[in-house]
């Protein structure tokens, strides 16, 4: 933990006796009450706004650490939320047929849970997208176009969508932790990008992203781990 160290101006270091001899003689000659200390007023502790990887860290002012609107948003930061949706679209396109091909109620729970968080969070992005006039894509579950890290190739969908009850299952979980495993690659890529990830809403998104699917992974490798054998 950073511990500041207090620094006394050098108008203030001045000797005590001499500071004792100037009251007493504001005192003795006008009667007043001894004078206080100049007062300075502190800036506290320097604030260090970490730098992107590879790039320095640097200090700013207090006003800087709370306008936050003073952060800009990169070329990255578009790309990232552009392909975020379609990674997202897809996940939502596995988590639909959870509800009827799903064997179990933990998996079906888990998919409803991720259906609801990562269509919230599609319009999110979007907002952010129209909001800077960028371009927003449309969500759709065709995933004709370029795969981002993790999504599942065609034949994985054909593939999961074929299977039924404990065959359901378990694809899911392993196709959907190979999926989660691809957005932590897409935030790792965003920040490694010059002045990347450091917008106020994309810090927030991007941290959010990193804990929950961090945390679904550790479930649903539980919940494969806790399968019978014969069906993992």
């Amino acid at each position: 933990m950073y511990d500041p160290v207090v620094r006394i101006p050098s108008r203030s270091m001045v000797p005590v006796a001499l500071l004792l001899a100037a009251g007493t003689l504001s005192c003795a000659t006008t009667g007043a009450s001894a004078p206080t200390a100049p007062s300075t007023q502190s800036d506290g502790p320097p604030i260090i706004q970490p730098g992107a990887p590879g790039q320095p860290s640097r200090q700013i002012t207090r006003a800087e650490a709370t306008d936050l609107s003073a952060i800009e948003h990169t070329a990255a930061d578009v790309r990232f939320m552009q392909g975020m949706i379609g990674h997202h679209a897809q996940a939502l396109a596995m988590a639909e047929p959870a509800s009827d091909r799903g064997g179990s109620d933990g998996v079906k729970l888990l998919a409803q849970r991720i259906d609801l968080s990562q269509q919230d969070e599609i319009r999110m992005m979007q907002e952010w997208l129209a909001a800077r006039g960028e371009d927003v894509p449309s969500v759709d579950h065709s995933h004709s176009g370029m795969l981002m890290p993790g999504m599942l190739t065609p034949e994985q969908m054909a593939e999961l969508l074929a299977a039924r009850g404990a065959d359901f299952d378990t694809l899911f979980l392993r196709f959907m932790i190979q999926h989660h495993n691809g957005a932590l690659t897409m935030v790792n890529d965003l920040l490694a990008q010059p002045a990347a990830g450091q917008e106020t809403t994309i810090a927030a998104f991007i941290a959010d992203v990193v804990a929950d699917q961090r945390a679904e992974m550790d479930r649903m490798a539980a919940m494969l781990r806790d399968m019978p054998e014969e069906e993992r």
